[in-house]
């Protein structure tokens, strides 16, 4: 049986083979090789909170949910982005939650982990208070699928700095207002 649970420390590591292993399918995250070790790239400051999918001791996914910094403190691009997320919400960066970091292992895609993963974060928020917002690469078509699918919407694109300048801008998304608490479908 599958499980959903705050992430551990001692979770780092196979997640960080996990992230490694899916990258060449999925293309996440968009620059290989990282900039900073796996386990750095999702133990990452200002993280609300994380979960893992489980089932039988092995780990099938990750999400997490973090606030967006001050937009007025942050360069161009990546300000842009967060103000997308503003005016869509109609909401200061202090009350929006953005997921973050939603991964599954090659041997969990299609089987609804990822789905699992999204409805805990999204359910956090809700609880919060946070109005959910995300970004995603447009090489990213499974994850833009699902998102669509549960009801995200797209609000503008960016670019921000972390992107590469090959890239395409990301899609900015997010789950509008008037939706039942806690469920994703529309």
């Amino acid at each position: 049986m599958i499980t959903i649970r705050p992430r551990r420390d001692a979770d780092l590591v196979e997640l960080g083979q996990m992230l490694l292993e899916q990258q060449p399918v999925s293309g996440y995250p968009h620059h290989m090789p990282l900039r900073s070790t796996a386990e750095a790239f999702i133990r990452r400051p200002g993280q609300r909170a994380a979960w893992v999918a489980e089932e039988d001791g092995r780990l099938l996914g990750h999400v997490a949910i973090s606030v967006p910094a001050d937009p007025a403190t942050l360069p161009e691009g990546d300000a842009d982005l967060i103000r997308e997320w503003m005016g869509a919400h109609d909401r200061p960066h202090d009350r929006l939650g953005e997921v973050v970091l939603l991964f599954t292992s090659l041997a969990a895609a299609g089987t609804g982990v990822g789905r699992r993963l999204l409805d805990t974060a999204v359910a956090a928020m809700d609880e919060g208070g946070l109005a959910p917002c995300l970004d995603v690469h447009v090489n990213g078509a499974g994850a833009l699928r699902l998102y669509h699918r549960t009801g995200w919407q797209e609000v503008g694109r960016a670019r921000p700095t972390w992107l590469d300048a090959d890239s395409p801008d990301v899609v900015v998304m997010v789950l509008p207002r008037g939706r039942p608490a806690g469920r994703l479908s529309v």
